[in-house]
């Protein structure tokens, strides 16, 4: 585990490996040295391994499937995966099992097996790089221009936003006419999943509100419009 220049991955793969096939020599190694005849255990043992086998199925497939984990390091510790709906970082790789911690603070313990067996989503694979989308509905009789201009604004007032990458920078689009006004989204990148993605929307939102209530942009509620008929006029007159 010292070697820093191997990846983490490997070299927990090969201390498990490794403490493994020690315990194994100790085993051979001691039960001799106390006079206990190897070949005389041997059918009694090859019987209760096909017993033990079938009933340690899953421990086994859990013990396997990590060291495949390691080995093809397609999961990594620290990095963000959603696998059976929960969504976390990777921070324990361990025989048995996976730690996934949400960014609330709970730990969801994940058998390795599951790892292999389901669809996993790994949001930082390859790059880094998280998606933000944030939309925004304004009404219709809005400058669109001026709030394209406003968000992009918001957007660049935080430092964990990306502007040194051309692919993705801030952008606003135009998602769809709706009811009662014009959705817009703020799409912003980050680099920095693991440091939460709400409160960033929640200071992106907070920066919008107050730029959109000094240049007087409405931001739309749900309403109706009802018009009246006007009643028929009374054609019959009575007579005194």
């Amino acid at each position: 585990m010292g070697f820093e220049q191997m990846n983490l991955s490997l070299r927990m793969a090969l201390s498990k490996a490794t403490r493994t096939v020690f315990l194994i020599l100790a085993v051979l190694v001691t039960l001799p040295a106390v006079g206990i005849d190897l070949t005389v255990l041997s059918v009694f043992g090859g019987a209760l391994g096909v017993g033990i086998g079938f009933g340690l199925q899953k421990v086994a497939s859990n013990y396997i499937s990590g060291f495949i984990i390691l080995l093809d390091r397609s999961v990594r510790i620290g990095d963000l995966i959603t696998v059976d709906s929960k969504y976390g970082q990777v921070s324990q790789i361990n025989t048995r099992y996976t730690l996934l911690r949400s960014l609330d603070g709970t730990e969801s313990i994940v058998p390795n097996e599951t790892l292999i067996t389901q669809t996993v989503v790994n949001h930082s694979l390859s790059k880094p790089n998280v998606r933000v989308a944030l939309p925004i509905q304004v009404s219709y009789d809005t400058d669109l221009e001026q709030a394209e201009a406003l968000m992009l604004e918001a957007a660049h007032d935080q430092k964990r936003v990306v502007f040194d990458d051309s692919d993705n920078l801030p952008k606003v689009f135009l998602k769809i006419f709706a009811d009662n006004g014009i959705v817009l989204e703020l799409a912003v990148w980050i680099r920095d999943p693991s440091e939460g993605q709400n409160n960033l929307r929640s200071d992106i939102n907070w920066a919008i509100w107050r730029r959109f209530k000094l240049a007087g942009i409405e931001i739309p509620f749900p309403q109706r419009v009802v018009h009246l008929a006007t009643p028929a006029a009374n054609v019959t007159a009575n007579n005194p």
